[in-house]
């Protein structure tokens, strides 16, 4: 299978496919997880004039990634190549956003979490504000 045409993501579509790796990093993508990115891009200013159908293109190039050995890699390639790099802590923030979203932090997607810390070299206490947010935002009672 060939891979889909990667050379138009906006940053926006990088946006939505850290999203997705990370509800895709334990091979079970929750719906409590997609809820939560579908949530995010319909509500969120940075998704304004985001086209929701271009989510299924971004899942999909996700997808066919993971299948690929180095894929992961090429993801993060893509991310920095069309994601400006005022966005990254909008990228991780969104990232453990979903990774949070269903009350249990697995470690596929701790790994995944500090793999996108690394890839876009986010300062790290800058970093560890956001993991709280999250995971301030998404206790449960």
């Amino acid at each position: 299978m060939s891979a889909p045409s990667t050379t138009l993501l906006s940053a926006q579509d990088c946006l939505v496919a850290l999203m997705i790796a990370v509800s895709a990093s334990d091979e079970n993508l929750r719906t409590v997880e997609l809820v939560k990115i579908e949530t995010a891009v319909n509500t969120l200013p940075i998704f304004v004039d985001y086209d929701i159908d271009r989510m299924r293109e971004a899942a999909q190039i996700v997808f066919d990634l993971f299948e690929q050995e180095d894929g992961l890699d090429a993801l993060f390639g893509l991310v920095r190549e069309n994601l400006p790099e005022r966005l990254f802590e909008t990228a991780y923030a969104l990232a453990c956003d979903v990774a949070a979203a269903d009350g249990t932090l697995r470690e596929p997607e701790l790994r995944l979490l500090e793999e996108i810390r690394y890839e876009l070299a986010l300062d790290r206490l800058h970093a560890a504000a956001i993991e709280r947010g999250a995971r301030a935002r998404h206790l449960r009672m």
